[in-house]
């Protein structure tokens, strides 16, 4: 069987050092991207040239159109995924919740947690035993804010988080004997462009501090995380969450 892998924002940080990751180990890449074409193409060049196969595919995980979109390109292009990895995000800017709009919070809820219950649900459909899948395993993104809060900068973005721990250990739990395990990953503070859309670049350096081990993260160690609970290495781990955090 061929091991088909999805990355939902896989054009930039966590996303393409999974895609990479993924690649090296035998994984066919298909990695979704919302806006950066070129950033994405670059992540496919890299790959194919280190003899890998992998695709782009431009989709807002925010839309369910662009989500099934997807799944069908990937099926036609790569074959039916083995491995979901909900890993497409968004923040935005710094601010209190006294300052929210519900504009601002339906777009943060429809990419964070709707995006991600939809595309498990299309891995699901073709992963399945119970469809006349093979079965699979499906990694999601969660982040230490959702036990930290974010106060003051996020708390929209840490509630969604929160949404996303819960909906990995339901799904573990309905998904356990049709062949299908779920887990997530909580990072930490990591290197990657997703500070900046929140308004301050250099965060990660402003807070390192305060992680035990005194440093951000690198996108690459989150990925290591993403890489074994996908593989046969973690075949009786399912409804788990891995901290990736520096002992934060």
């Amino acid at each position: 069987m061929d091991n088909v892998m999805i990355v939902t924002g896989g054009s930039r940080g966590i996303g393409a050092a999974t895609a990479r990751l993924g690649a090296a180990a035998g994984y066919r890449v298909c990695l979704s991207y919302r806006g950066n074409e070129a950033a994405a193409q670059a992540v496919v060049d890299e790959i194919e040239q280190h003899g890998g196969t992998a695709i782009a595919v431009a989709a807002d995980v925010g839309n369910e159109t662009d989500i099934l979109q997807l799944f069908r390109t990937t099926d036609e292009r790569l074959g039916p995924v083995t491995a979901l990895v909900n890993n497409a995000g968004i923040l935005e800017r710094q601010m209190r919740v006294q300052d929210m709009d519900a504009e601002r919070l339906s777009r943060i809820l429809a990419v964070n947690v709707t995006g991600s219950i939809l595309c498990a649900r299309e891995a699901i459909r073709r992963m399945s035993t119970a469809h006349g899948g093979q079965g699979g395993a499906i990694v999601n993104l969660s982040s230490v804010a959702a036990r930290l809060g974010a106060p003051n900068e996020y708390v929209d973005y840490a509630a969604t988080k929160g949404a996303i721990d819960t909906f990995t250990l339901g799904l573990a739990k309905e998904l356990a004997d049709e062949g299908i395990r779920v887990n997530a990953v909580r990072p930490g503070i990591i290197y990657t462009d997703i500070h900046a859309s929140g308004g301050e670049p250099g965060r990660v350096d402003r807070l390192k501090e305060s992680v035990p081990m005194k440093r951000g993260g690198r996108a690459d160690e989150v990925a290591q995380a993403i890489l074994w609970l996908l593989s046969d290495a973690a075949s009786y781990t399912t409804g788990t969450i891995i901290d990736v955090t520096g002992g934060r």
